[in-house]
C-alpha cells in the first residue's frame, strides 16, 4: 500500500530533464510485453503504462531518448508500473485482459486492433495509455510527453487520485502545488493534536485530521491548494478543527487517555494513531472527520479536490449526516437554485 519508492518524484521534480547525455535507445524504462505484465500484475498489482509507437514516429523516438531517458522518471516508473512498448502496427496476435486481439491487415502501417481498442479513430503517435491494475481505468495521453507533463499523470495514477477526481482538475491544483504557486489563497488555522482535547471542552467543533507523509505527493497538493482554497478555508476556519497528522511520526501521543506509538505495521512504520482515527482503513491521503467527542465518524480516503470537498464538510458540519441520507444532501446541493422571485 505504502512505498518508499514514491519518494523518486522528489529527483525529477527537483531537477528539470536535461541531464540524460547518456540516454539508450529504449530509454531506461524496462519495458516488457503485454504478457509479461499481465503475469507480472497476477501477483503484485501495478497499474500498466502502454506506450503506443510505430517505427516511422520521430516523435517516439524522442520520448525514448528524453524523457524515458531522465532517470528519476524512469525509476519510477520502473518501481511503481509494468511499463508496455507496444508496436501500434505489428502484425503480431496479443491477448489482452482475457480477449483475443489481431492484426487488422498485412497492409504496412495498418493499425493493430488492440490499437483501435485504445485510441479509437485518433490514431495519434506517440499515444501512451494507463491502466489500473484492475483493468477498470484507462487514461489516454496524446502526443509527446515531456518531464513536466508526465509526472502529475504518474502521482494521479499511482497515488489512485483517479479514484476521487478527473485527471484535468487534479493536473491544475498539482501545478499549483509545484509550478504556479500564485493563486488566490487564505491561511487556514492549524491545531497540534496535543491541544486538541482541552480546546474541545472549551469550544466544541468537529475535528478534521488529515493524516499524511513526506513521501505522499498528493498529501501535498492537498495540504498546498485544497485546504487553503478560500471557500474551503473560510468553512474550515469556522466549523471544525483541522489537524495535520504525520502517519510516520515517531512521537508517543497522548489521545482519549490511550497512548500511540510508531511501530511496524505490515512491515511498515507507521504510527498506531493514524490507524486508530482512521478506523484501520488508512490509504494516503486520508481525512478523518471527528464529532465533538472526537469519534471518527466518516474517514476520506485518498485524495479530494476543493470542489469534492465542500459538500462534504458542508454535510457533517451542518449535521445533516445526522438525518439526511448522503445521496439526497447531494441531490440537493447540486441542484439548480431557482431565481430569486422579484417583489
Amino acid at each position: 500500500m505504502l512505498r518508499k519508492s514514491l519518494l523518486y518524484i522528489t529527483c525529477f521534480l527537483a531537477f528539470p530533464g536535461h541531464y540524460f547525455s547518456q540516454s539508450e535507445p529504449e530509454g531506461l524504462v524496462k519495458w516488457m510485453t503485454f504478457k509479461e505484465a499481465q503475469e507480472k500484475n497476477k501477483t503484485v498489482v501495478r497499474p500498466l503504462l502502454i506506450d503506443f509507437y510505430t517505427d516511422w514516429c520521430g516523435w517516439c523516438k524522442q520520448m525514448m531518448r528524453t524523457t524515458y531517458s531522465n532517470p528519476g522518471i524512469a525509476a519510477y516508473i520502473n518501481a511503481n508500473f509494468y511499463p508496455v512498448k507496444f508496436n501500434a502496427e505489428t502484425k503480431d496476435t496479443i491477448e489482452y485482459n482475457g480477449k483475443i486481439y489481431k492484426p487488422l491487415s498485412k497492409e504496412p502501417k495498418t493499425p493493430h486492433e488492440l490499437t483501435i481498442k485504445f485510441l479509437g479513430s485518433s490514431l495519434s503517435y506517440p499515444s501512451t495509455v494507463f491502466v489500473t491494475n484492475n483493468f477498470e481505468y484507462n487514461l489516454l495521453t496524446q502526443g509527446y510527453l515531456e518531464d513536466k507533463k508526465i509526472e502529475p499523470i504518474l502521482i494521479f495514477m499511482v497515488e489512485n487520485a483517479w479514484k476521487t477526481v478527473v485527471f484535468d482538475e487534479f493536473n491544475q491544483h498539482f501545478s499549483h502545488t509545484y509550478l504556479d504557486t500564485n493563486f488566490k489563497k487564505i491561511p487556514v488555522k492549524i491545531t497540534a493534536i496535543k491541544d486538541l482535547e482541552k480546546i474541545q471542552k472549551s469550544k466544541p467543533r468537529k475535528v478534521l485530521v488529515n493524516i499524511g507523509t513526506g513521501f505522499c505527493n498528493t498529501c501535498k497538493v492537498m495540504t498546498k491548494t485544497t485546504f487553503v482554497d478560500t471557500a474551503i478555508a473560510n468553512y474550515i476556519n469556522k466549523n471544525y478543527y483541522l489537524v495535520n497528522l504525520d502517519a510516520e511520526m515517531n512521537d508517543t501521543v497522548k489521545f482519549k487517555n490511550e497512548k500511540y506509538y510508531k511501530t511496524l505495521i505490515n512491515n511498515y512504520p507507521l504510527n498506531t494513531l493514524a490507524l486508530k482515527l482512521s478506523n484501520n482503513r488508512l490509504s494516503l491521503p486520508a481525512l478523518c472527520v471527528l464529532d465533538e467527542g472526537l469519534n471518527t465518524i466518516e474517514v476520506l480516503n485518498y485524495y479530494q479536490s476543493p470542489q469534492q470537498l465542500k459538500p462534504i464538510l458542508m454535510y457533517f458540519g451542518g449535521n445533516a449526516y445526522k438525518t439526511k441520507p448522503w445521496k439526497d444532501f447531494i441531490s440537493e446541493y447540486t441542484q439548480p437554485k431557482p431565481p430569486a422571485s422579484k417583489k
